[in-house]
């Protein structure tokens, strides 16, 4: 079957790398599953901006991270619901609200830099070694790659080569 997709280009291009991001995000999660972290790739962000950052408000985060509020806001109920964030409300204010990492997700944060986001990095930095030509042809290489080897079995295959 045509991919539609892929053959109309540039006029797809915003579907095509949501269409990546999926793929990568999915390989992503079912990495940090398979090594013990029960986080959505999708959610990493979000811990990555409150551990670099300390408390921030939902605006703050929208800035930071580039995003709509209530994708902010989605984020953050589940993030509340692991447990991995506390809301603060400020004592002078009452209104605002600060959004901190609770101990255990700084103990999350941690645990993922080591043994996740770095391997991943490695991995998708392996994936992406040596692109070249236009944007089309450099994402035509990525979704290549990703078919010859999804980005779990590359990260994978980082960290045994590092841990084992």
């Amino acid at each position: 079957m045509e991919d539609v997709v892929r053959q109309l280009g540039y006029l797809c291009l915003g579907s095509r790398l949501k269409r990546i991001a999926e793929r990568l995000q999915a390989d992503v999660t079912r990495f940090g599953e398979g090594v013990g972290f029960d986080v959505p790739a999708g959610q990493y962000p979000v811990l990555a901006a409150l551990d670099r950052h300390g408390a921030l408000s939902v605006g703050d985060l929208v800035q930071a991270l580039g995003v709509s509020q209530p994708g902010v806001t989605r984020s953050l109920t589940l993030l509340a619901e692991k447990g991995l964030i506390e809301i603060e409300r400020n004592e002078r204010d009452r209104r605002q609200k600060a959004v901190v990492l609770s101990s255990e997700g700084r103990n999350i944060v941690e645990r993922s830099k080591r043994d996740v986001w770095r391997h991943v990095e490695t991995a998708v930095t392996g994936l992406c070694a040596g692109l070249s030509g236009s944007l089309l042809d450099q994402l035509d290489a990525i979704e290549a790659g990703l078919d010859e080897m999804s980005l779990d079995r590359r990260a994978l295959e980082k960290r045994e080569c590092q841990c084992g």
